[in-house]
């Protein structure tokens, strides 16, 4: 953090991911504590749209300065194989998970009367007693979440997380088809947005563990319960998006990159 680079750097990772999570969690704290409709309008399409756009107006945010990581799992992949210096690891994780529990605070602030009113419920992160399972449209929604397994959640996420990759990857791949003229931003929105409604209901679609564990520990702080129980906080949401990042690379380079035009 000595180079005034790297200080403007960390500073875009923490703004970026901060708008992630205001964005993010703010729509899972609207749609489960402020519906203005009857319940069944607002809906799991309410929240992977609310994060599809909150990714799309992050890496817009953050993109030209740092190509908009905002996401540890990323960090690790372009270091694996992107020639992103491992130097700058930490400090990018550490930005990223700062920037989340900043935008969790910030969301807290915002929905402060229905959370306290709620008994503070898990708007922050994924998994089990998170909002988008309680049955506040339907009834059947907490159940479902619970017929998953701890091995099912992190299969979900592996591929989930790699899934992203390859859009992340695909979208600013100038020998691909890519969106050109500024468009990536909207294809790595989409991707989250198809990830969400495809994958995303074993595990809640952390694929970013500063996404996931960031609000968790502010929502440990400010009294919601039950988020550090048993192990399910580390592995689904945090190593295994973690692990597979790196893995998604390697594919798209094997699959894809020696396929594509000079």
């Amino acid at each position: 953090m000595k180079s005034k680079g790297l200080t403007g750097e960390f500073i875009a990772e923490l703004f970026g991911t901060f708008v992630l999570i205001l964005l993010g969690d703010g729509v899972v704290a609207n749609v489960g504590l402020a519906p203005r409709l009857a319940a069944p309008a607002y809906n799991w399409n309410t929240i992977t749209l609310g994060w599809a756009f909150a990714v799309i107006v992050a890496v817009y945010i953050a993109g030209g300065v740092t190509g908009a990581h905002i996401n540890p799992a990323v960090t690790l992949a372009m270091a694996a194989k992107r020639d992103f210096p491992w130097s700058k690891v930490l400090p990018y994780i550490v930005a990223q998970v700062i920037g989340a529990f900043l935008g969790a605070f910030a969301v807290y602030l915002i929905y402060r009367d229905g959370l306290v009113s709620a008994g503070m419920p898990n708007v922050w992160c994924t998994g089990p007693g998170s909002v988008f399972g309680n049955a506040y449209w339907g009834g059947t929604g907490e159940a479902a979440v619970g017929s998953y397994s701890m091995l099912t959640a992190s299969i979900a996420e592996f591929f989930g997380t790699m899934t992203l990759l390859w859009g992340v990857l695909a979208a600013f791949d100038e020998k691909n088809l890519g969106l050109k003229h500024n468009l990536g931003p909207f294809l790595v929105g989409f991707t989250v947005l198809a990830v969400g409604l495809s994958l995303g209901g074993p595990s809640g679609y952390s694929i970013n563990p500063a996404r996931d564990l960031g609000p968790r520990i502010f929502g440990a702080i400010v009294g919601t319960k039950g988020l550090f129980d048993g192990l399910y906080w580390l592995i689904p949401p945090v190593l295994i998006p973690a692990i597979s990042g790196p893995i998604g690379v390697y594919v798209y380079d094997w699959l894809i990159s020696p396929f594509l035009p000079e």
